[in-house]
């Protein structure tokens, strides 16, 4: 009883509304004091949109100046000069305005009381002057390299992504470039990267190996076409194969070989489960039975994986029968044939 007593009077107590605390007393910064510190604030802002304005004049040279090329050095090459410049576009951009917000503006923390949702016209009119007060206060308007610097770090920072964009419309459209690899009748499969032939005594039950062309290294093929003839190279136990009509000399004693690009965006297929021989793509989970002719099994893509007609020679390697029977790669490409 005495406890709702004390809890009664505690509540009674209360008051219906609190007093407003205020804010903190206001510290000013040292540029709000020293016209000189103000100055040197300014400069560097200036200095960091500047180096923006660099950044993306490098990152449009670098594309103009560098092309990828067909080899892995001269894309990394490229690569690394176009986000050289480009970070450099994005830093000046997002340190020039942080500093600009910290330095610059102005600091002084306002609250006001809720009102109802339409304001009066009054306080309308109120809320323009306050607006163009803060864009006086900014300094925007008087500061003149200060604003030149903004301007032109924003007007060129959208050339960054428009310029290879633009730049890279158009060129080889060819679909039919995809109907045909460098693999053809007679050629060896190698190990990737080393290049050396395969026997069909040396590849185990369960084993997946990436191959490649014979010779590959040593020929001046663009590096796409290379990347089209990529294989993946399974052994399987015969009596788990399911071969496919008119696929019947594809195989050699289990061992079986699918293209690596899978048919969804032609990302590398490599994830294989040995016990359900699925073959996984890991960029989607697009799942390939290789036991099944590579047929699709679960994921987005459309179509199996092309499978490379292969046998042995006479002296036991491993060769390509022919080249792929259909496109390699996404489905759309098939579509357009």
């Amino acid at each position: 009883m005495s406890d709702d007593l004390e809890l009664a009077s505690t509540s009674q107590a209360q008051p219906d509304r609190f007093e407003d605390p205020g804010l903190p007393p206001h510290t000013p910064r040292r540029g709000d004091l020293d016209p000189k510190a103000n100055k040197v604030s300014e400069r560097i802002v200036v200095a960091l949109f500047t180096i923006s304005i660099l950044g993306t004049i490098a990152m449009i040279a670098a594309y103009f100046a560098l092309p990828p090329g067909q080899t892995a050095a001269t894309m990394q090459r490229s690569n690394l000069a176009m986000g050289l410049g480009l970070a450099f576009a994005l830093l000046g951009i997002g340190t020039g305005a942080v500093h600009w917000a910290k330095s610059l503006m102005s600091d002084h923390e306002v609250s006001e009381q809720r009102h109802e949702l339409r304001s009066s016209d009054e306080v309308r009119a109120e809320a323009v002057a306050a607006l163009k007060e803060g864009a006086e206060d900014s300094a925007i308007g008087r500061r003149t390299v200060l604003k030149g610097a903004v301007a032109t770090s924003l007007a060129l920072f959208p050339l960054t992504i428009a310029v290879p964009l633009i730049g890279n419309v158009g060129g080889d459209w060819d679909v039919a470039k995809f109907k045909h690899t460098m693999w053809k009748k007679g050629t060896r499969l190698t190990t990737d990267p080393l290049g050396r032939p395969i026997k069909a005594a040396d590849v185990t039950i369960g084993s997946i190996t990436s191959v490649m062309p014979e010779g590959i290294e040593q020929t001046a093929h663009p590096l796409d076409e290379k990347a089209k003839a990529v294989v993946v190279l399974l052994r399987l136990d015969p009596r788990d194969l399911k071969i496919q009509p008119g696929r019947e000399d594809w195989q050699y004693d289990g061992i079986v070989a699918y293209s690596k690009i899978c048919t969804h965006v032609g990302c590398p297929v490599a994830l294989y489960e040995q016990q359900t021989h699925h073959l996984l793509c890991p960029c989607h989970q697009s799942t390939f039975d290789v036991a099944d002719g590579a047929k699709v099994v679960f994921g987005p893509a459309k179509r199996a994986l092309p499978q490379l007609p292969i046998t042995v020679d006479s002296d036991g390697y491993l060769v390509a029968s022919s080249d792929f029977t259909e496109p390699v790669g996404p489905s759309f490409w098939e579509r357009l044939r």
